[in-house]
């Protein structure tokens, strides 16, 4: 009697503790997926066109007048202001380029391709989608991303505008958010930035893409 006794209470104890775990499972099966950030990549010192200084009086003499080309599904370079060759300019491998502070979409006016882009204003942080709608192209009276800078006319510095966040749709339909942090060789702080010796023309900037062809900035955990 007292062995049926043990086997009843054996048997009950295993039956809660096979529908607490069940139970358990089940609550986490059904949390909702945490979102986290995409990761972002950096890109510093990609040359537009730099200028140089004369040896003699130190003043700026121009480049080669010919934009960088970029893509963003890999970070690549697809043509350097100082190649020989501009054949893949006139292709779909490049989605944007720099020369100066001019900044061009391949689409358009600017190449064969479908690049559309947007300015948004706020930060890079807090841009978790791109907007609906809104993406331009290139145009003759005007660049989609012509207006992202200041100018100081008394210390000739170029610095990007705050809150100015670049939404661009690639080529491979990919969504990007892009923001410039520097047009300065090296990412000097703005605070210690000198007209005289630091090297312009050089683009650092920070991205993330959506490579599941949603407009998204978050990824599922």
């Amino acid at each position: 009697m007292r062995l049926s006794h043990v086997t009843l209470f054996i048997l009950l104890s295993s039956a809660v503790v096979f529908s607490s775990s069940c139970s358990k499972d089940q609550k986490e099966d059904n949390q909702p997926a945490t979102e986290e950030p995409l990761p972002e990549i950096t890109i510093e010192d990609l040359p537009a066109d730099p200028n140089t200084r004369s040896p003699n009086d130190g003043h700026l003499i121009g480049g080669t007048d010919r934009f960088t080309f970029f893509r963003f599904s890999d970070s690549s370079i697809i043509l350097s202001s100082d190649s020989d060759t501009r054949t893949d300019s006139a292709t779909t491998k490049w989605d944007i380029a720099f020369r100066g502070t001019d900044i061009i979409l391949n689409s358009s006016i600017s190449g064969p391709g479908k690049v559309e882009g947007q300015i948004v204003s706020s930060t890079f942080e807090e841009v978790t989608k791109a907007p609906e709608n809104g993406h331009k192209q290139d145009k003759k009276t005007g660049n989609v991303f012509s207006n992202w800078y200041h100018y100081n006319d008394k210390t000739h510095i170029i610095s990007p505008k705050p809150g100015f966040i670049f939404i661009v749709h690639t080529n491979d339909g990919k969504y990007v958010k892009m923001e410039i942090l520097s047009y300065y060789k090296g990412h000097p702080p703005a605070a210690d930035l000198d007209f005289e010796k630091d090297h312009q023309r050089y683009y650092t900037f920070r991205y993330a893409i959506q490579k599941d062809g949603s407009k998204s900035f978050l990824k599922k955990e």
